[in-house]
């Protein structure tokens, strides 16, 4: 059986991009979508997709269960970290008092960082503790859903 490596992970990566699309994220590919979209006034929850097991596993589930919640954010939105580099590096641009970390969680209020779940708290970790750490934003910088 002769397996095209490039074919497998393109359908990989659309899959986990539809998985967050479908559930209401707005991808940002280009450094562009990431301005226009995080200078916005309100607040914005930011997944940083990637195509590990732990993003799989534990970041995507809880990405999209977390909106399960009475509050949310003003904007639901994803980078995927090494598909959409630049769009990547410029959100990360907006964080920087923290490194690099895919998957992660970033939440911004009129365009300031407000705080980061990294890989470190993902990776190992209960898909309920990554939603709470998520819900707990909502809860305290979302609006009524």
């Amino acid at each position: 059986m002769d397996l095209d490596f490039n074919l497998y992970m393109q359908d990989l990566v659309q899959n986990a991009r539809k998985e967050l699309t479908d559930s209401g994220y707005t991808e940002m590919r280009t450094p562009e979508d990431v301005e226009a979209h995080l200078n916005k006034e309100g607040t914005a929850l930011v997944m940083v997709n990637s195509v590990c097991g732990c993003a799989g596993g534990i970041a995507r589930p809880a990405a999209i269960h977390s909106l399960n919640f009475d509050k949310r954010p003003d904007q639901l939105l994803t980078v995927f970290a090494g598909q959409d580099k630049e769009a990547t590096e410029q959100m990360r641009d907006k964080a920087p008092d923290y490194l690099p970390s895919s998957p992660s969680f970033a939440f911004f209020k009129d365009g300031k960082i407000v705080d980061m779940i990294e890989r470190h708290e993902i990776e190992g970790h209960e898909i309920m503790s990554v939603m709470t750490g998520i819900q707990a934003w909502f809860e305290e910088h979302g609006k009524e859903a």
